[in-house]
């Protein structure tokens, strides 16, 4: 039960000295080829901190290494589960191996809604709100809230 998000190639530049993946690569694949394709989703990006000055920024993360990657692996990065109150996101994410069908890792994230000019916490506005509703109820059915970490943290 997930959302697909996008697919990773494992690249030399990220294997480290015991021939696997780097633990700081995990965090990489999570971040440019999940967090940045929700936060498109969204209306949160790129594109909004340079247009709107309003972007996310995590402020906590869980991460689990669960089997290693190697060099030429091709990932899954799926959303498990996402929420939101007036000014943060929950989310939950899984990398899969594409072709074992193995849970490579997950990352759980509490992110913040930010004003880039004021770099301050900002609400979230109507549209993105209805955007982020939007979702839930598109995908609910695919999410699981089990062993969430960050779910008292929302405001609702």
């Amino acid at each position: 039960m997930s959302v697909f998000l996008s697919s990773q190639k494992i690249i030399k530049d990220w294997i480290d000295y015991n021939n696997h993946m780097n633990v700081s690569y995990y965090l990489l694949i999570f971040d440019k080829f999940g967090a940045d394709v929700l936060n498109d989703i969204f209306k949160m990006g790129e594109n909004s901190a340079k247009t709107t000055g309003k972007s996310t920024m995590i402020v906590e993360s869980n991460i689990t290494y669960n089997q290693e990657l190697k060099i030429e692996d091709v990932v899954d990065v799926n959303l498990v589960f996402f929420d939101h109150d007036k000014k943060r996101l929950q989310y939950k994410m899984e990398m899969i191996h594409k072709e074992k069908k193995y849970l490579a890792s997950t990352i759980e994230v509490l992110a913040l809604y930010v004003d880039l000019n004021t770099r301050k916490v900002s609400e979230f506005e109507p549209e993105k709100v209805q955007i982020m509703d939007d979702f839930i109820k598109t995908n609910q059915d695919e999410f699981n809230s089990s062993g969430l970490k960050f779910s008292s943290k929302l405001k609702k």
